[in-house]
């Protein structure tokens, strides 16, 4: 109480006394606060009951004032006084001393703002610089300590004025195996420190009479030796790069309890890990534990979530970004098990993404493969390899949410190597199990489980649609780059082969001498082979050089595929081809956003440049979808609608061969080779077999394609609905990739020359 009162007392003589020069008002501040020292018997009182924080803030309010009064970049005398009496040092260990209690807080307050107001670059000065970097080592020492708060802000303090200029990180990454001299320090901190050496946090059992030593030493106000520095002259002597202290210290304070704290400390590692200095990037991924703290949390989150989860929860879960995890355990639960656990696992996440995007190059692509290997192959590979059904389907949709969430270059290609490998060789049938995952997650995608299987094609359609060639190059053009699924033969040859008895194209159906149909009888074959019409026949027409013939043909070949009789969009307003041109016309404009700087080839590579005798084979993903694709009327229509989704995604790809082995049916297939036109007119021969068979056919799937489109109520069931449905997607899917044809062919006349 009496101590209060003094202060009080001592304000209101300041306020009547007339004002001093700066520099003496300044010094007035700073030896009253020596003099506490040097005179006071109780070093147990708080700081709080003294005057120090008043001459504290009153010294930082003469500095800022000498400033603003001065020409920019000019140092004051007051300034000189702090830098040349090494103020800053007698601080720091005053607290550390924590003397009087409290007084840590003070001295991070004080740094805080001194860095935080004045506007002149200080850190570069060696008495700036030396004890801010031995603050931050007190930082973050003990979890939960009252300091926390003020141990964060001076932290941030200091990484924004390192990205403000990133240079100054240099003195900040100190040699561990260095002991500090306490000579080189002025006597100011006379305890001789080992950086690397643990402390004990227990600074307020240091004997206050070095304390005052030490006070009584930097108050004798020595002149400066022949051979010292200047005050206010710029240290540039860097120390050896070893340790990296001030993201030591974000880290320990990332594991606070209080989590307003966690979340400045990872701002402020965001903050160090984007400086471009390549010593700094080099110290933070070899001599922290940053990538292990990104790592093990991952794993820690990840490895807290529910066995079994709905994937449509795991996929609808509200978007997450980091720092902004605000919550209620009480709604979390009562939305869904696992919620809560969740949103954690996808924040912390966010926020690896976010630090890698932002990190420095060459420590971004440390941290994401870090990521890769003591995550993604130690914590999620088991999940995604294991034989349990629900297992498998929650894993699954685990990584199709962190597939959807990962934007960071570094991390997305760490992630594809993950699951697909690093080849991009031509693929053969024998090399298909060369990467594990790979081969399990294309084989899931026809799985006996619909749900794995739809989950896995959902997966590959979101992998299509990163902004990473790897991705296509691995998946599939690898396969087409020789476009060794052509037969480039002579025209006089092509003319004799495609010239057949009974007038139907080279690559029709032959019902009779497909084992698919050897079991029908001539009595049920069909009367005419009208229906194979939909392939129109090669003609020189379509390589005219407007190319306007050659997409006119394609695109009803495509519109022609499904025969009248199984057709029902044109009962049903709303379900035409402008609906479909539209919506291909914005895809295909992303698509070549996303590919814009791949630079592809725009036309097909020449024959004679090509290995048109090495074997074709189109890769175990086109073979899956294929298969997929032929069995479109015996699967269910949410797979048919996957299957679909993921081949029109490859369709609109601007790469040349992709776009002639998926879009063009007048491509000359080498013998046992199969392209999705090909593999359509099966489809729509199996298909029109049937239909003959199916009592009241039209007016049934009329219904179901009205009851799919919620335009009728669920009434009675309807017989072969699996195989009316996909009809339907079939119908739909034929559409879709005219449309697609039609685009892509407009996008490249309109930018031809």
């Amino acid at each position: 109480m009496f101590s209060k009162f003094t202060s009080i007392l001592q304000h209101a003589v300041e306020a009547l006394a007339p004002s001093l020069p700066l520099q003496e008002d300044f010094v007035y501040h700073w030896k009253a606060i020596t003099h506490y020292y040097i005179e006071t018997s109780d070093d147990k009182a708080p700081v709080t009951d003294t005057n120090i924080p008043s001459h504290l803030e009153q010294m930082l309010d003469i500095l800022t004032q000498e400033e603003r009064e001065r020409e920019s970049g000019e140092t004051g005398p007051c300034m000189e006084y702090l830098l040349h009496h090494k103020i800053l040092e007698t601080l720091y260990t005053l607290g550390k001393a924590d003397c009087p209690p409290g007084m840590k807080q003070q001295v991070l307050s004080f740094y805080t703002k001194l860095l935080g107001r004045i506007r002149q670059p200080l850190l570069p000065h060696i008495n700036v610089h030396r004890p801010v970097q031995k603050l931050v080592r007190l930082c973050g020492e003990v979890l939960a300590a009252p300091t926390e708060n003020e141990e964060i802000q001076f932290l941030c303090t200091v990484c924004a004025k390192l990205k403000q200029d990133p240079y100054l990180v240099n003195f900040f990454l100190e040699n561990k195996n260095k002991k500090l001299d306490a000579a080189k320090d002025g006597g100011a901190d006379l305890v001789k420190e080992d950086p690397s050496s643990p402390d004990t946090g227990q600074h307020q059992n240091q004997n206050p009479s070095l304390v005052t030593s030490a006070l009584k030493e930097t108050a004798a106000c020595r002149a400066i030796s022949p051979g010292e520095a200047s005050p206010s002259s710029v240290h540039t002597t860097l120390p050896n790069n070893d340790n990296y202290n001030l993201v030591s210290s974000l880290l320990n304070l990332t594991k606070s309890p209080d989590g307003r704290i966690v979340v400045k400390a990872c701002e402020g590692l965001m903050l160090i890990v984007s400086l471009p200095e390549p010593a700094a990037a080099k110290c933070l991924t070899e001599n922290t534990e940053l990538s292990q703290l990104l790592t093990d949390r991952l794993a820690q989150f990840y490895r807290a979530l529910p066995q079994s989860m709905d994937p449509l929860d795991i996929e609808t879960v509200e978007s997450v970004n980091w720092g902004l995890d605000v919550y209620n355990l009480k709604e979390d639960a009562a939305a869904f098990a696992g919620k809560r656990a969740l949103i954690s696992f996808l924040s912390w996440l966010d926020y690896c993404d976010q630090l890698i995007k932002e990190a420095q190059k060459t420590a971004a692509a440390v941290l994401a493969q870090a990521v890769r290997e003591r995550f993604f192959v130690a914590v999620m590979e088991p999940q995604l390899m294991q034989t349990s059904e629900v297992g498998i389907l929650t894993s699954t949709a685990l990584l199709n949410r962190i597939i959807r969430q990962v934007t960071s270059e570094a991390l997305l290609q760490e992630t594809v190597y993950f699951l697909l490998g690093e080849e991009t060789g031509p693929e053969t049938p024998a090399g298909i199990t060369q990467h594990p995952l790979r081969h399990r997650l294309i084989e899931h995608c026809d799985h006996l489980s619909d749900e794995i299987s739809i989950m896995t094609l959902r997966l590959f359609e979101h992998l299509l649609q990163k902004p990473c060639q790897h991705i296509l190059q691995n998946l599939v053009l690898r396969c087409l780059e020789d476009r060794n699924y052509t037969e480039n033969k002579q025209p006089e040859e092509r003319e004799e082969r495609e010239h057949m008895e009974n007038g139907q194209p080279h690559d029709a159906v032959d019902l009779e001498e497909d084992p698919l149909f050897s079991d029908l009888s001539p009595d049920n074959r069909l009367s005419s082979p009208d229906w194979l019409s939909c392939s129109p026949p090669p003609s020189t027409e379509h390589t005219k050089p407007d190319g306007k013939t050659e997409v006119h043909k394609i695109v009803n070949s495509f519109l022609c595929l499904v025969p009248d009789e199984a057709k029902s969009s044109y009962q049903v307003e709303g379900t035409g081809y402008d609906t479909y041109l539209r919506d291909a016309h914005r895809q295909f404009r992303d698509y070549c956003g996303v590919c814009q700087r791949w630079d592809w080839r725009s036309s097909p590579k020449p024959f004679e440049k090509c290995n048109l005798d090495s074997p074709f084979f189109e890769g175990h993903f086109l073979k899956v979808l294929f298969d997929r694709m032929g069995r479109i009327l015996d699967q269910p229509y949410d797979v048919n609608l996957q299957v679909t989704s993921v081949l029109s995604k490859l369709s609109l790809l601007p790469h040349a061969h992709l776009h002639e082995y998926l879009l063009d049916p007048y491509i000359n297939l080498a013998p046992g080779c199969r392209s999705l036109f090909s593999v359509i007119v099966r489809v729509v021969g199996d298909l029109m077999l049937r239909t003959h068979r199916i009592p009241d056919f039209t007016p049934k799937l009329l219904l179901v394609r009205k009851r799919l489109l919620g335009l009728e109520p669920e009434g009675m069931s309807v017989d072969h609905v699996t195989l009316l449905e996909g009809v339907i997607v079939l119908e739909e899917f034929c559409k879709e990739l005219a449309a697609i044809a039609f685009v892509k062919f407009h996008a490249s006349a309109s930018t031809s020359p």
